[in-house]
């Protein structure tokens, strides 16, 4: 075996780095925090297609960790005999012999046992890769790869290249011409195998395997260019928990949604909101703020500002659509000034920057904000449902800015007054009087 070299940091740091990947940490942060260098952590993430490459489990105590290895060299070092090591590390002295012997640097032609260098060997020795089955299996190789690069055709049969592009390595480009391709999903192609080949057990291969074989450095079997078939269009996989709760831009730590109060989430106290916008044509918006005990809806009025559609638009200027952040927060506090203060606790927005003034909000209102994780409606499922109510009067693809403030006074005042099961077929308005009688007679009680 050649000589490692400089050997390259012991599988229990990359397992300990790839821990931190799947609790969201960035390939920054999880280097720092196993103590390797930044472009170290990088090339990991990058050649793995962020995927773990080895098992997350903490090994067995069957084998020899680097602590053991490290005193074993010490031991040697000291001109102990096999069976003194033995019985230092609590192993057979079987064991120690054959680590001795296999395990040992060369590089001098004379053997001397190092802890890192033996490391290196064993770590190597036990790797044993096994050939990826898309590159023992030219057929299905060919099948998975037509279905998920193969090209459009019109209906007289010739081929409909589409736009000319280049993949960089990179991610998807944001709005730019995409690849046209048959573009079947890895789960798609593993289940229609079964369909297309019900008595060939060769042609059979997991979605997973083929995601691997897209985003993984050296496999060999699929080109990695071909992830620009896929639907997201990434290049490397994205570890699930950096989506969740990650606090960015104008959402800091402070204003997750898991900060929010516990007496939110079981409905019991009032006083809790949901927010966000209905968008209509032409970048019209209404905004739209519902009471989670009560289901009690607030509609915002969002006009336009001057000189919509007269001025051009200025980059980092106001937004005269009428819902940027200046707008929004005037507009979302008259709307919530006709509450009472109990009724103010909290609001749970979604992340859209037109909250990006929400610390001024919560100043002059006492309302604390929180925001829900990315691509999560069901966080403000009560919110949702609502917006779903209102689309019986703001269709879309309407114009929503030709409604005045008197209009949306009316289409609330209408949700407001329709009995809901979910209330036991009381009104929202009904159940919010009901709250806060209750909250003015414990206030009484409390005073006397």
């Amino acid at each position: 075996m050649r000589s490692p070299g400089r050997p390259s940091p012991a599988r229990e740091v990359e397992r300990a780095f790839w821990r931190l990947i799947g609790q969201g940490k960035s390939s920054e942060d999880a280097s720092r925090g196993v103590g390797v260098s930044t472009p170290v952590g990088a090339r990991w993430f990058r050649e793995a297609g962020g995927m773990p490459p080895l098992s997350l489990a903490e090994p067995s105590g069957r084998y020899l960790c680097l602590a053991e290895r490290e005193e074993l060299a010490v031991l040697k070092a000291q001109g102990l005999g096999v069976r003194a090591i033995a019985r230092c590390l609590q192993r057979d002295p079987g064991t120690v012999s054959r680590e001795l012997r296999r395990n040992a640097a060369t590089r001098g032609h004379t053997p001397e046992y190092r802890a890192s260098v033996a490391q290196w060997k064993a770590e190597a020795a036990a790797r044993r890769p096994k050939p990826a089955k898309l590159v023992s299996n030219p057929r299905l190789k060919e099948y998975v790869q037509e279905r998920l690069s193969g090209q459009l055709q019109r209906p007289d049969g010739t081929v409909a290249a589409g736009p000319l592009t280049t993949w960089t390595g990179l991610n998807k480009p944001r709005r730019a011409d995409r690849r046209w391709a048959s573009a079947w999903s890895p789960q798609q192609i593993s289940a229609r195998l079964v369909v297309d080949f019900p008595d060939d057990e060769g042609m059979r291969i997991s979605h997973e395997a083929i995601y691997q074989a897209l985003f993984i450095e050296g496999r060999g079997a699929l080109k990695r260019e071909l992830v620009a078939c896929l639907r997201t269009g990434r290049a490397l996989r994205k570890p699930r928990e950096r989506s969740r709760n990650k606090p960015q831009g104008h959402v800091t730590a402070e204003v997750v949604i898991s900060e929010r109060p516990a007496e939110a989430e079981d409905r019991a106290v009032p006083g809790h909101w949901e927010g966000d916008l209905i968008i209509g044509l032409n970048r019209s918006a209404i905004g739209t703020v519902v009471e989670r005990t009560s289901r009690y809806l607030l509609l915002v009025h969002l006009p336009r500002l001057e000189g919509y559609g007269l001025v051009a638009p200025v980059k980092n200027g106001p937004a005269l659509a009428g819902y940027g952040a200046v707008a929004m927060n005037t507009a979302l506090q008259a709307a919530v000034a006709s509450m009472p203060s109990d009724l103010l606790r909290s609001l749970t927005w979604d992340r859209g920057k037109e909250l990006a003034a929400h610390a001024q909000f919560t100043i002059a209102t006492g309302m604390a904000v929180y925001f829900a994780d990315p691509h999560s409606p069901w966080q403000r499922g009560t919110n949702e449902n609502t917006n779903g109510l209102l689309r019986q009067y703001f269709p879309k693809g309407t114009d929503l800015s030709r409604w005045n403030r008197d209009d949306l006074l009316a289409v609330q005042t209408a949700i407001n007054s329709r009995p809901r099961q979910v209330l036991g077929w009381k009104t929202p308005a009904e159940v919010l009087d009901e709250r806060l009688q209750s909250l003015q007679q414990a206030g009484v009680a409390t005073t006397g």
